[in-house]
């Protein structure tokens, strides 16, 4: 993971176990005034679909601002850090209530964080196509 930028539908093997290790990460979704809002996410990354995915509840502030950039969906960027490692994915995020594609994240979400996720009726997933990935390592 030495090097600072990735194809993020083939990282590199370092960069790809950064993405399997169990961290806290940020989301960072754009307000409509055009403001970055950054929150505390569980986020899993799926290469082979090239997709990041973020589990959270319909009625989040970060699903509305998803939403609001319309059906092409918004700019978001993802980041995790450990000490002097970092990674970071970027891509265009929508949001899916398909029953199928939430579990799906669900199932990514407690293997990676080695719990499953608290039961949630409202929730949703937010399905970033991944366009970019940064990291140093």
């Amino acid at each position: 993971m030495a090097k600072h930028s990735q194809d993020p539908n083939s990282p590199d093997e370092p960069y790809l176990a950064f993405w399997r290790e169990r961290h806290l990460c940020t989301l960072t979704t754009l307000r409509r005034d055009g403001s970055p809002h950054v929150v505390p996410v569980g986020v899993t990354y799926d290469p082979e679909a090239g997709l990041a995915r973020v589990i959270t509840s319909r009625t989040s502030a970060k699903v509305a601002h998803v939403l609001a950039a319309g059906p092409e969906g918004g700019r978001v960027a993802v980041c995790q850090v450990d000490g002097r490692r970092w990674a970071t994915l970027e891509g265009r995020a929508r949001v899916s209530d398909d029953p199928e594609r939430v579990a799906e994240a669900e199932r990514r979400y407690a293997e990676r964080y080695l719990r499953q996720p608290r039961e949630n009726p409202s929730r949703v997933v937010i399905e970033i196509e991944l366009e970019r990935a940064l990291g140093h390592g």
